[in-house]
């Protein structure tokens, strides 16, 4: 029974007006703040839960659903609502909260049931001061945990989406990667994806020959973009995936989770419009990112002589262009499909504006620095 149905009938035993309203995490804060009796039970320091209720010129506000961004509240308009009264109604909804808990958990895939058990062993460990990094024994016995996987981390865009159950999400990954994947749902919007190492093997070969380092990153990369397209057209739309080298999820479930969470939150940081983002392709942004956004702009600011011409598109696009292909004249040329002076004058115009010469190696660093502040520091 939802909260509406029962709502008409809770009116009239009360014999007060009683909504149900929404409020963003942020509201409920401050209405737990500015609240002249607060009662939040047992998880005090935890997210709001079913039953925990706030009290203010006589009116009340109980819980009765929560999500990652907001909370379901009874509103009830009634000064003279009794302590019994209240207590009881709290009751009814952490009791009818663990009867549906009972049923989902009843209802779950055994494989379901694996993944939210690690899902809550990783969460408690991100959330640790010492987080141990391997997964204990209760957890691997008789797994597949052992062997090297593929981690995937798949974050959905748009917070009011509606989600697939795992059941949907686990059977679209079986038909684009294999039947052997782990699928570990962490955040509401944030799934974490281990698949087998067979993709990266040749479909003609029985045995995974020794590749460079070069190779398998392309690898990796052809298989996070495909899978993204499949996710984003079949599933949930507008999603962001990284992708990084295999490992074993015994040993390093953890380091991976942070290393995949970092990534995501440093390609939409540094490169707005990208939705599938690689650790190895993100080293100079992670040195970046570790310096005070203060000092990023002083740096800025001494370092250009002209700020609007970075901006220009025309000479952003040829800047990135010409990075992307390893500052060559030519092939940039080509893809922008200009004539090889034009894109010489270009250069020559950033040259005599600024003072620097990407053609030069020392110059060339320099503005790849400059232009990735200059776009976090402009958003900020």
């Amino acid at each position: 029974m939802s909260t509406t149905d029962w709502l008409k009938p809770l009116q009239h035993i009360l014999n007060c007006p009683v909504q149900v309203v929404t409020k963003s995490m942020l509201e409920w804060s401050d209405l737990l703040r500015d609240a002249e009796a607060v009662w939040l039970g047992e998880k005090k320091d935890q997210p709001p839960t079913e039953g925990q209720r706030a009290e203010k010129n006589g009116m009340t506000w109980i819980v009765t659903a929560s999500n990652d961004y907001s909370v379901e509240l009874l509103e009830i308009n009634n000064p003279s609502l009794s302590v019994t009264e209240k207590e009881l109604i709290s009751w009814t909804l952490k009791r009818g909260r663990s009867d549906l808990t009972q049923l989902k958990a009843a209802a779950l895939s055994e494989t379901e049931r694996n993944a939210l058990k690690l899902s809550e062993w990783i969460q408690k460990q991100l959330e640790a001061d010492e987080p141990a990094y391997s997964l204990p024994d209760h957890l691997t016995v008789g797994s597949r945990l052992f062997n090297e996987m593929i981690p995937f981390l798949l974050v959905t865009e748009q917070s009011n989406t509606k989600q697939a159950v795992y059941t949907e999400l686990e059977k679209l990954l079986h038909s684009f990667l294999s039947e052997d994947v782990l699928l570990i749902p962490l955040k509401s919007q944030e799934w974490l994806i281990w698949g087998p190492l067979s993709l990266l093997r040749d479909e003609d070969s029985d045995t995974f020959d020794d590749q460079e380092e070069e190779t398998i990153e392309d690898s990796l990369a052809s298989i996070g973009s495909g899978l993204h397209e499949m996710l984003a057209s079949e599933w949930i739309g507008e999603c962001h995936l990284a992708v990084t080298h295999p490992t074993t999820p015994a040993k390093g479930i953890v380091e991976t989770t942070i290393l995949l969470r970092e990534t995501i939150n440093l390609g939409r940081k540094f490169h707005v419009g990208t939705n599938i983002h690689l650790p190895w392709m993100l080293q100079l942004e992670r040195l970046l990112n570790a310096i005070p956004e203060a000092q990023r702009s002083k740096y800025l600011e001494q370092s250009l002589k002209r700020a609007d011409l970075f901006v220009e598109s025309e000479m952003l696009s040829t800047l990135e262009t010409f990075f992307t292909l390893d500052c060559n004249v030519s092939e940039t040329a080509k893809k922008l499909y200009i004539h090889r002076n034009t894109l010489l004058y270009r250069l020559d115009k950033l040259k005599q504006e600024t003072g620097l010469d990407v053609r030069q190696f020392r110059d060339a660093v320099l503005v790849k620095i400059i232009l990735l502040l200059y776009k976090v520091t402009k958003r900020n």
